[in-house]
């Protein structure tokens, strides 16, 4: 039981980010939402920011109070992350939002949008690696 308290937590903190959000703010905690609402002028840009601010610092914050951290190993290059990234940046206005937004936000409300979006997000990433199992 104790190897699944760090997750619950986790997910009790992403629930309570996403409530606080919307309820203080009245905005969805959809990532690339609030990414693309920076450019943006307007009151609620600051508290966007904060949020994303929030999510920057929270893993160094918390390895430098609890003294450990996630580990992470990154293997592939710097062209393949960038267009990763692309890719992902592409799908997200495609979807109209992200796995926070539709994920964690959208499942919550019951969309019915957000439960076809989180279908395909599962389905393109079992598929990715099975391609990716397959092509090493």
């Amino acid at each position: 039981m104790d190897a699944y308290l760090p997750a619950l937590g986790g997910g009790l903190l992403i629930g309570l980010s996403a409530a606080t959000l919307l309820l203080l703010n009245g905005r969805i905690a959809g990532i690339s939402g609030l990414v693309a609402g920076l450019g943006r002028p307007g009151a609620r840009r600051r508290a966007d920011a904060a949020f994303l601010l929030g999510l920057v610092l929270g893993p160094p914050l918390f390895t430098a109070l609890a003294g450990h951290g996630p580990r992470m190993r990154i293997e592939a290059g710097l062209p393949v992350l960038a267009l990763a990234g692309l890719l992902v940046g592409f799908g997200t206005r495609l979807g109209s939002g992200c796995t926070s937004g539709h994920g964690v936000c959208g499942l919550a409300r019951l969309s019915p949008r957000s439960i076809v979006a989180v279908l395909v997000f599962l389905a393109t990433g079992m598929l990715t690696v099975a391609l990716v199992r397959v092509a090493s």
